[in-house]
Protein backbone atom coordinates (compact mmCIF):
# COMPACT_ATOMS: atom_id res chain seq x y z
CA UNK A 1 0.00 0.00 0.00
CA UNK A 2 3.07 2.89 0.62
CA UNK A 3 4.26 2.09 -2.58
CA UNK A 4 0.80 2.75 -4.70
CA UNK A 5 0.62 5.60 -2.37
CA UNK A 6 3.90 6.78 -4.21
CA UNK A 7 3.42 5.81 -7.17
CA UNK A 8 0.21 8.17 -7.21
CA UNK A 9 2.27 10.74 -4.96
CA UNK A 10 4.81 10.95 -8.34
CA UNK A 11 2.26 10.92 -10.83
CA UNK A 12 0.93 14.33 -9.45
CA UNK A 13 3.42 15.45 -8.75
CA UNK A 14 4.65 14.83 -12.68
CA UNK A 15 1.47 16.43 -13.53
CA UNK A 16 2.21 19.52 -11.74
CA UNK A 17 5.67 20.19 -13.66
CA UNK A 18 4.34 19.42 -16.28
CA UNK A 19 1.42 22.19 -15.99
CA UNK A 20 4.14 24.64 -14.58
CA UNK A 21 6.48 26.15 -16.98
CA UNK A 22 8.29 27.97 -14.50
CA UNK A 23 10.16 25.02 -13.15
CA UNK A 24 13.68 25.33 -13.63
CA UNK A 25 15.98 22.68 -15.73
CA UNK A 26 17.91 21.39 -13.14
CA UNK A 27 14.74 20.43 -10.79
CA UNK A 28 13.37 18.60 -13.18
CA UNK A 29 16.49 16.34 -13.87
CA UNK A 30 16.66 16.07 -9.98
CA UNK A 31 12.43 15.04 -9.93
CA UNK A 32 13.17 12.80 -12.86
CA UNK A 33 15.59 10.85 -11.40
CA UNK A 34 14.15 10.47 -8.19
CA UNK A 35 11.06 9.17 -10.38
CA UNK A 36 13.84 6.29 -12.19
CA UNK A 37 14.95 5.27 -8.29
CA UNK A 38 11.13 5.21 -7.05
CA UNK A 39 10.62 2.98 -10.14
CA UNK A 40 13.82 0.45 -9.05
CA UNK A 41 12.24 0.53 -5.98
CA UNK A 42 9.06 -0.76 -7.03
CA UNK A 43 10.13 -3.45 -9.32
CA UNK A 44 11.98 -4.98 -5.96
CA UNK A 45 9.04 -4.63 -4.03
CA UNK A 46 7.47 -6.52 -6.78
CA UNK A 47 9.97 -9.37 -6.96
CA UNK A 48 10.19 -9.29 -2.75
CA UNK A 49 6.71 -10.16 -3.18
CA UNK A 50 6.66 -13.42 -5.25
CA UNK A 51 9.41 -14.23 -3.47
CA UNK A 52 7.53 -14.58 -0.55
CA UNK A 53 4.36 -15.77 -2.07
CA UNK A 54 6.56 -18.99 -3.20
CA UNK A 55 8.19 -19.54 -0.03
CA UNK A 56 4.80 -19.38 1.84
CA UNK A 57 3.46 -21.86 -1.10
CA UNK A 58 6.38 -23.76 0.47
CA UNK A 59 5.85 -23.86 3.74
CA UNK A 60 2.45 -24.76 2.85
CA UNK A 61 3.73 -28.23 1.21
CA UNK A 62 5.79 -29.09 3.85
CA UNK A 63 3.53 -28.40 6.68
CA UNK A 64 1.35 -30.99 4.80
CA UNK A 65 4.20 -33.64 4.71
CA UNK A 66 5.28 -33.24 8.40
CA UNK A 67 1.21 -33.86 8.98
CA UNK A 68 0.87 -37.14 6.99
CA UNK A 69 4.48 -37.85 8.27
CA UNK A 70 2.41 -36.83 12.01
CA UNK A 71 -0.21 -39.56 10.75
CA UNK A 72 2.11 -42.43 10.20
CA UNK A 73 3.55 -42.01 13.56
CA UNK A 74 0.99 -41.98 15.31
CA UNK A 75 -0.39 -44.99 13.91
CA UNK A 76 3.34 -46.81 14.31
CA UNK A 77 2.80 -45.63 17.85
CA UNK A 78 -0.48 -48.06 18.07
CA UNK A 79 1.31 -50.10 16.77
CA UNK A 80 4.32 -50.51 18.68
CA UNK A 81 2.07 -50.12 21.54
CA UNK A 82 -0.07 -53.54 20.57
CA UNK A 83 3.92 -55.01 20.09
CA UNK A 84 4.86 -54.00 23.08
CA UNK A 85 2.42 -55.54 25.12
CA UNK A 86 2.28 -59.12 23.45
CA UNK A 87 6.14 -58.64 23.65
CA UNK A 88 5.97 -58.34 27.77
CA UNK A 89 3.25 -61.18 27.66
CA UNK A 90 5.58 -63.25 26.11
CA UNK A 91 8.33 -62.47 28.09
CA UNK A 92 6.72 -63.30 31.36
CA UNK A 93 5.35 -66.39 29.85
CA UNK A 94 9.67 -67.28 28.97
CA UNK A 95 10.37 -66.28 32.37
CA UNK A 96 8.05 -68.92 34.03
CA UNK A 97 8.94 -71.59 31.41
CA UNK A 98 12.87 -70.88 32.83
CA UNK A 99 11.52 -71.03 36.45
CA UNK A 100 10.15 -74.42 35.59
CA UNK A 101 12.91 -75.28 33.75
CA UNK A 102 15.56 -74.33 36.73
CA UNK A 103 13.54 -76.26 38.95
CA UNK A 104 13.42 -79.41 36.73
CA UNK A 105 17.29 -78.41 36.47
CA UNK A 106 17.17 -79.35 40.29
CA UNK A 107 15.76 -81.93 40.59
CA UNK A 108 17.41 -83.95 38.07
CA UNK A 109 20.78 -82.47 39.32
CA UNK A 110 20.11 -84.21 42.77
CA UNK A 111 19.49 -87.82 40.63
CA UNK A 112 22.32 -87.23 38.44
CA UNK A 113 24.84 -89.71 40.61
CA UNK A 114 22.93 -92.63 40.41
CA UNK A 115 21.77 -92.00 36.88
CA UNK A 116 25.16 -91.83 35.77
CA UNK A 117 26.41 -94.62 37.44
CA UNK A 118 23.02 -96.34 35.38
CA UNK A 119 24.24 -94.82 32.42
CA UNK A 120 28.07 -95.91 32.65
CA UNK A 121 27.43 -99.52 33.38
CA UNK A 122 25.01 -99.50 30.03
CA UNK A 123 27.70 -97.74 28.10
CA UNK A 124 30.37 -100.59 29.50
CA UNK A 125 27.65 -103.38 29.00
CA UNK A 126 27.05 -102.09 25.19
CA UNK A 127 31.32 -101.51 24.41
CA UNK A 128 31.21 -105.46 25.70
CA UNK A 129 28.57 -106.07 23.07
CA UNK A 130 29.98 -103.95 20.26
CA UNK A 131 33.01 -105.50 20.87
CA UNK A 132 31.94 -108.91 20.69
CA UNK A 133 30.31 -108.01 17.52
CA UNK A 134 32.99 -106.56 15.71
CA UNK A 135 34.54 -109.66 16.82
CA UNK A 136 31.82 -111.82 15.07
CA UNK A 137 32.14 -109.20 11.94
CA UNK A 138 35.57 -110.05 11.89
CA UNK A 139 35.43 -113.68 12.22
CA UNK A 140 32.66 -113.89 9.35
CA UNK A 141 34.46 -111.94 6.86
CA UNK A 142 37.62 -114.08 7.45
CA UNK A 143 34.93 -116.72 6.47
CA UNK A 144 33.52 -115.31 3.64
CA UNK A 145 37.17 -114.27 2.46
CA UNK A 146 37.62 -118.26 3.01
CA UNK A 147 34.44 -119.41 1.14
CA UNK A 148 35.39 -117.17 -1.94
CA UNK A 149 38.67 -118.50 -2.02
CA UNK A 150 37.06 -121.27 -2.13
CA UNK A 151 34.92 -121.12 -4.55
CA UNK A 152 37.52 -119.44 -6.99
CA UNK A 153 39.22 -122.44 -6.11
CA UNK A 154 36.59 -124.83 -7.08
CA UNK A 155 35.63 -122.91 -10.09
CA UNK A 156 39.12 -123.17 -11.50
CA UNK A 157 39.07 -127.07 -10.57
CA UNK A 158 35.39 -127.02 -12.33
CA UNK A 159 36.94 -125.69 -15.44
CA UNK A 160 39.85 -128.00 -15.50
CA UNK A 161 37.43 -130.34 -15.29
CA UNK A 162 35.19 -129.36 -18.18
CA UNK A 163 38.47 -129.50 -20.31
CA UNK A 164 39.32 -132.77 -19.15
CA UNK A 165 35.95 -134.24 -19.75
CA UNK A 166 35.35 -132.34 -23.00
CA UNK A 167 39.28 -133.18 -24.30
CA UNK A 168 37.79 -137.07 -23.19
CA UNK A 169 34.72 -136.77 -25.09
CA UNK A 170 36.75 -135.84 -28.05
CA UNK A 171 39.29 -138.47 -27.36
CA UNK A 172 36.01 -141.30 -26.93
CA UNK A 173 34.18 -139.92 -30.05
CA UNK A 174 37.97 -140.53 -32.11
CA UNK A 175 38.68 -144.07 -30.89
CA UNK A 176 34.88 -144.91 -31.81
CA UNK A 177 35.15 -143.47 -35.32
CA UNK A 178 38.54 -145.40 -35.70
CA UNK A 179 37.30 -148.79 -34.63
CA UNK A 180 34.12 -148.15 -36.53
CA UNK A 181 36.56 -147.40 -39.66
CA UNK A 182 38.69 -150.68 -38.46
CA UNK A 183 35.68 -153.02 -38.91
CA UNK A 184 33.58 -151.34 -41.69
CA UNK A 185 34.48 -154.81 -43.66
CA UNK A 186 32.18 -157.00 -41.13
CA UNK A 187 28.84 -157.17 -41.04
CA UNK A 188 26.70 -155.20 -39.42
CA UNK A 189 24.56 -157.94 -37.44
CA UNK A 190 27.99 -159.44 -36.27
CA UNK A 191 28.97 -156.12 -34.30
CA UNK A 192 27.88 -152.88 -33.23
CA UNK A 193 30.26 -149.63 -32.18
CA UNK A 194 28.80 -147.10 -30.14
CA UNK A 195 29.30 -144.48 -26.94
CA UNK A 196 27.42 -145.12 -23.91
CA UNK A 197 27.90 -143.08 -20.25
CA UNK A 198 31.80 -141.68 -21.91
CA UNK A 199 32.63 -145.21 -22.53
CA UNK A 200 33.26 -146.92 -25.96
CA UNK A 201 31.11 -150.59 -26.09
CA UNK A 202 32.29 -152.63 -29.19
CA UNK A 203 29.35 -155.84 -28.95
CA UNK A 204 31.34 -158.70 -31.22
CA UNK A 205 28.92 -161.51 -31.65
CA UNK A 206 29.02 -164.85 -31.05
CA UNK A 207 28.74 -166.18 -34.75
CA UNK A 208 31.90 -163.89 -35.47
CA UNK A 209 34.33 -165.50 -32.35
CA UNK A 210 32.52 -168.64 -31.29
CA UNK A 211 31.13 -171.75 -32.53
CA UNK A 212 28.83 -172.91 -30.10
CA UNK A 213 29.57 -174.02 -26.52
CA UNK A 214 33.59 -173.32 -27.37
CA UNK A 215 35.81 -170.93 -26.03
CA UNK A 216 38.07 -171.15 -29.44
CA UNK A 217 38.01 -167.91 -31.25
CA UNK A 218 37.63 -168.60 -34.72
CA UNK A 219 39.84 -167.09 -38.03
CA UNK A 220 36.96 -164.64 -39.08
CA UNK A 221 37.23 -163.47 -35.12
CA UNK A 222 40.63 -162.94 -34.83
CA UNK A 223 40.60 -160.98 -38.00
CA UNK A 224 38.23 -158.49 -36.33
CA UNK A 225 40.13 -158.68 -32.98
CA UNK A 226 43.97 -157.86 -35.24
CA UNK A 227 41.84 -154.38 -36.58
CA UNK A 228 40.64 -153.26 -32.99
CA UNK A 229 44.27 -154.28 -31.81
CA UNK A 230 45.39 -151.75 -34.80
CA UNK A 231 43.76 -148.76 -33.39
CA UNK A 232 43.72 -149.77 -29.24
CA UNK A 233 47.36 -150.10 -29.34
CA UNK A 234 48.50 -146.94 -30.46
CA UNK A 235 46.03 -145.98 -27.30
CA UNK A 236 47.93 -146.80 -24.34
CA UNK A 237 45.61 -144.32 -22.19
CA UNK A 238 42.79 -146.71 -23.13
CA UNK A 239 41.30 -149.26 -20.35
CA UNK A 240 40.05 -152.23 -21.74
CA UNK A 241 37.91 -154.85 -19.86
CA UNK A 242 36.57 -157.27 -22.06
CA UNK A 243 33.41 -159.01 -21.07
CA UNK A 244 32.06 -162.88 -21.79
CA UNK A 245 28.24 -163.12 -21.98
CA UNK A 246 26.14 -166.30 -22.42
CA UNK A 247 22.52 -166.65 -23.16
CA UNK A 248 20.94 -169.02 -20.83
CA UNK A 249 20.73 -172.06 -21.95
CA UNK A 250 23.14 -174.40 -19.82
CA UNK A 251 26.07 -176.18 -21.12
CA UNK A 252 26.44 -179.68 -20.89
CA UNK A 253 28.55 -180.13 -17.70
CA UNK A 254 31.95 -181.59 -18.23
CA UNK A 255 32.28 -179.97 -21.49
CA UNK A 256 35.95 -178.98 -22.35
CA UNK A 257 36.51 -178.87 -19.24
CA UNK A 258 33.16 -176.42 -18.01
CA UNK A 259 31.36 -176.73 -15.70
CA UNK A 260 28.63 -174.12 -16.38
CA UNK A 261 27.69 -170.37 -18.74
CA UNK A 262 30.04 -168.93 -15.75
CA UNK A 263 33.33 -171.10 -17.02
CA UNK A 264 32.05 -170.35 -21.01
CA UNK A 265 32.06 -166.82 -20.47
CA UNK A 266 35.21 -166.30 -18.38
CA UNK A 267 37.45 -168.65 -21.20
CA UNK A 268 35.95 -166.77 -23.84
CA UNK A 269 36.72 -163.22 -22.19
CA UNK A 270 40.56 -164.96 -21.24
CA UNK A 271 40.95 -165.97 -24.99
CA UNK A 272 40.06 -162.83 -26.49
CA UNK A 273 42.47 -160.80 -23.82
CA UNK A 274 45.09 -163.26 -25.04
CA UNK A 275 45.01 -162.24 -28.72
CA UNK A 276 44.73 -158.42 -28.07
CA UNK A 277 47.68 -158.50 -25.99
CA UNK A 278 49.87 -160.58 -28.66
CA UNK A 279 48.65 -158.13 -31.15
CA UNK A 280 50.96 -155.40 -29.33
CA UNK A 281 47.81 -153.98 -26.59
CA UNK A 282 49.13 -153.63 -23.08
CA UNK A 283 48.41 -156.04 -21.19
CA UNK A 284 48.21 -153.53 -18.32
CA UNK A 285 45.58 -152.22 -20.13
CA UNK A 286 43.39 -155.36 -20.21
CA UNK A 287 41.11 -156.87 -17.83
CA UNK A 288 38.54 -160.44 -18.36
CA UNK A 289 35.43 -160.69 -16.82
CA UNK A 290 32.72 -163.44 -17.38
CA UNK A 291 29.08 -162.13 -16.99
CA UNK A 292 27.47 -165.77 -17.72
CA UNK A 293 23.84 -165.19 -18.61
CA UNK A 294 23.37 -162.45 -16.03
CA UNK A 295 23.70 -159.15 -18.08
CA UNK A 296 21.11 -159.91 -21.06
CA UNK A 297 20.53 -157.64 -24.02
CA UNK A 298 17.11 -159.01 -24.64
CA UNK A 299 15.41 -160.84 -21.69
CA UNK A 300 12.80 -162.58 -23.98
CA UNK A 301 13.01 -166.52 -24.04
CA UNK A 302 13.33 -166.87 -27.77
CA UNK A 303 16.15 -167.63 -29.85
CA UNK A 304 16.19 -164.36 -31.67
CA UNK A 305 16.90 -163.00 -28.01
CA UNK A 306 19.19 -165.94 -27.32
CA UNK A 307 21.57 -165.26 -30.07
CA UNK A 308 21.97 -161.49 -28.85
CA UNK A 309 22.97 -161.81 -25.50
CA UNK A 310 25.13 -164.70 -26.29
CA UNK A 311 28.20 -161.76 -26.97
CA UNK A 312 31.58 -160.74 -26.16
CA UNK A 313 31.99 -156.89 -24.94
CA UNK A 314 34.85 -154.84 -25.68
CA UNK A 315 34.18 -151.67 -22.69
CA UNK A 316 36.96 -148.77 -23.83
CA UNK A 317 37.50 -146.31 -21.07
CA UNK A 318 39.75 -143.55 -21.11
CA UNK A 319 42.17 -142.99 -17.99
CA UNK A 320 40.75 -140.44 -15.99
CA UNK A 321 44.21 -139.89 -13.77
CA UNK A 322 44.12 -136.64 -14.52
CA UNK A 323 40.36 -135.97 -13.30
CA UNK A 324 41.25 -137.45 -10.01
CA UNK A 325 44.12 -135.89 -9.98
CA UNK A 326 42.12 -132.21 -9.89
CA UNK A 327 39.79 -134.23 -7.72
CA UNK A 328 41.67 -134.86 -4.95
Amino acid sequence: MTNHIRLSTLSAFAFLVLLGSCVSANKYERLNAEKIKYQGESEQCRKDIDKLTADFQKANEELAGLNKRLGRLTNDSATMAVDFDRAQKLYKELNATYESLLKNHERLASNSTAEQSKLSKDLALREKEIMAIEANLVEAQQKVKKLNDDLLAREKKMKELENILSEKEKSVNALRAQISDALLSFKESDLTVQIKNGKVYVSLSEDLLFKSGSYSVDNKGKDALKKVSGVLKNHKEVIILVEGHTDDVPITKGTAGMQDNWDLSVLRANAIVRILQNEGVPAENLTAAGRSQYSPIDSAKNSAARQKNRRTELILTPRLDDLFKILE
